[in-house]
């Protein structure tokens, strides 16, 4: 049996851990470098008086995503955990103070449309078609493309698709064109908030991500949605990949244009490839040295980003009435909001929220008759001042708005609360200016457009994750970790057996 080639792995995020798997599967001694106490990176979850919180990714989308994972391994879903569909799958509070509950049952969300805008149902029939062929060809095909030639969309099927598939459109545009009504044209363009540019800024493409909220559906994982990193865990173990967890990679040492060894803080690895899965451009412009940099800090600052967050972890030790599962505070401006986050970016004035109550559908994540609440206010990257009193502020802001539509007293009945916000993303994640979401999918930062998979001076040197192909999300990250992995596999040679 041969030698096997060692991969080193920085990052046990999602992408990491998926590039991991999929190495050690093709013969690959993997070992996985994570810099903090516990594996999933920005899907870590922690415990607190008896609360457990998910700190990151809350909504479960494309489960099909994560099944071909499983399946690539000889698992499904259900091996690690118990998928339910939420139904509603989640609700808006509108700036008149209405709660809207957008139904999973499409011919329910046909009549909702039907209720604010006479014949718009057969339009967003139409609108959710063309949804499902972006999607088809995007998640089918051009998110598993390297971005490393032009080249790559060569192929007939994926020319005809690009035109299809409204590139060169606009979000906005498109949603204009398909319904009138304030409220329904937000709820059109709400998936997309998080991707880093106003919907005018936003290719059209990515109303696939409608088609993934209102005909796949909203999912949650029973115990949380660490379940799925336990799993990603779990089945890279079962294939051998060791994990080290405190290890933060400081140092590479190359020799010419091949690295040999990564250093953390205490130790020295020996690697025949590598594959930094977490901030791509902390380990370009931080770990490496100048001449191995495959951008320029200028290249980085013109980088336009997804938005950071300010965070909130919540115990009640009571319900709370008339919220659901997930909740979207769209009762102010939310083009005022958009601006405050991309165009003229400050600290908002009042912003829009979402909250998050998995306690609603998992009674094991809060004890008896509590409430576990998470609260996520978009803000713009790389924002100064980020201080407790801000926090504060915007932590009372959005609690009177929740006791408004809960009709009862809240704030008094916190027993546990916890924040995290842009200067808790530099410091565990070296997140580039506080990021949360990755790098802004505008139509100049798509595809080959993106920081590539490859160094430019490394031969052995990828990357995988949100700050390069396919993209920011959870499913986007879980196949940029096998596109990342598959790119290895190719250069090196596939294995015949591990030792």
């Amino acid at each position: 049996m041969m030698q096997s080639k060692k991969v080193i792995v920085i990052g046990s995020g999602v992408a990491g851990l998926s590039a991991a798997c999929y190495l050690a599967k093709a013969g690959y001694k993997v070992t996985i470098l994570e810099k903090n106490a516990t594996p999933g990176g920005r899907a870590r979850q922690y415990e607190a008086n008896g609360f457990t919180f998910d700190m990151g990714p809350s909504w479960y989308w494309m489960p099909e995503v994560f099944e071909k994972f499983y399946q690539d391994f000889g698992h499904t879903t259900s091996d690690f955990y118990e998928l339910v569909r939420l139904d509603p799958s989640y609700q808006v509070i509108t700036r008149s103070g209405e709660t809207v509950p957008i139904p999973a049952n499409m011919g329910e969300l046909e009549a909702l449309f039907e209720k604010y805008e006479v014949g718009s149902a057969q339009k967003l029939r139409k609108f959710l078609k063309e949804a499902a062929y972006k999607y088809e060809v995007g998640i089918n095909d051009l998110v598993y493309k390297p971005g490393l030639s032009y080249a790559e969309f060569a192929d007939l099927r994926l020319l005809k698709g690009l035109l299809k598939m409204d590139v060169l459109g606009n979000m906005k545009t498109h949603v204009s064109k398909t319904v009138q009504h304030p409220f329904l044209k937000e709820l059109l363009e709400f998936p997309v908030l998080f991707l880093g540019a106003l919907p005018e800024n936003t290719p059209a493409l990515y109303s696939l991500m409608n088609y993934a909220d209102m005909e796949l559906g909203t999912y949650y994982p029973q115990g949380g949605m660490f379940k799925f990193i336990e799993a990603f865990v779990s089945i890279a173990k079962e294939l051998g990949v060791e994990i080290k967890y405190n290890e933060d990679v400081i140092k590479v040492v190359a020799n010419g244009d091949k690295i040999t060894h990564v250093a953390t803080t205490s130790n020295n690895y020996e690697a025949d490839s590598i594959i930094c899965a977490g901030d791509y451009r902390h380990f370009d412009q931080e770990v490496l040295d100048p001449g191995q940099r495959s951008y320029s800090h200028k290249y980085w600052e013109n980088r336009k980003m997804a938005p950071s967050c300010l965070l909130y972890y919540v115990g009640l030790n009571k319900r709370v009435k008339h919220l659901l599962h997930h909740n979207l505070f769209f009762d102010t401006d939310f083009n005022l909001h958009g601006k405050e986050i991309y165009t003229t970016p400050k600290w908002p004035d009042n912003p829009l929220f979402y909250a998050s109550a998995p306690s609603k559908t998992d009674p094991t994540v809060a004890p008896e008759g509590c409430e576990n609440l998470f609260l996520l206010i978009p803000i713009a990257p790389g924002l100064e001042g980020d201080t407790e009193e801000v926090r504060e502020k915007y932590f009372n802001l959005m609690m009177k708005r929740v006791e408004a539509i809960s009709g009862e007293e809240i704030q008094s009945h916190v027993v546990y609360k916890r924040t995290y916000s842009v200067a808790d993303f530099k410091n565990d994640y070296y997140a580039f200016k506080g990021n949360a979401y990755g790098l802004a999918n505008t139509l100049m930062q798509t595809a080959n457009l993106k920081p590539s998979l490859k160094s430019k001076k490394l031969k052995n040197l990828y990357y995988a994750g949100q700050l390069t192909v396919p993209g920011p999300g959870v499913p986007p990250s879980i196949i940029s970790g096998n596109v990342a992995a598959t790119q290895v596999i190719k250069e090196t040679g596939p294995l015949t057996g591990r030792s």
